[in-house]
């Protein structure tokens, strides 16, 4: 989720859950039983119990409309392709790895991956 509907979720405020994103994506994990990618600048993913990670890729181009649509998308492929084993390791790794993808493919800011549209083109480059 975005803060605003992690909020939500968590019934507080989007104040909340800026002042400290690791612990508010790390609640929803716990709360949902399941991997979390809270958007954001340094969007962090969190698992059931895990320690939450930071995100360093991506850049201000990636708060544009449809953006997170495609890091569901790809994110949700990624999984598909995954190895079977522990099935909640392999998606926090899994989600982990998508989400660097998405951001390294909207690098530098000069990329010219400022829609969703050309944000899939370099995905499929990398």
């Amino acid at each position: 989720p975005h803060p605003l509907e992690a909020a939500r979720l968590l019934g507080c405020t989007t104040a909340d859950v800026q002042v400290d994103r690791l612990r508010a994506a790390q609640q929803l994990a716990d709360r949902f039983a399941c991997v979390v990618v809270l958007k954001g600048s340094g969007s962090v993913i969190a698992a059931k119990g895990g320690v939450p990670r930071i995100n360093a890729t991506g850049n201000a181009s990636l708060a544009t409309a449809g953006t997170g649509d495609v890091l569901a998308g790809w994110l949700g492929g990624r999984w598909a392709q995954s190895a079977l084993g522990d099935e909640a390791e392999t998606a926090f790794i899994t989600a982990r790895q998508a989400v660097a993808e998405h951001g390294a493919a909207a690098e530098p800011p000069s990329s010219g991956a400022s829609r969703a549209g050309d944000l899939i083109e370099r995905l499929h480059a990398l």
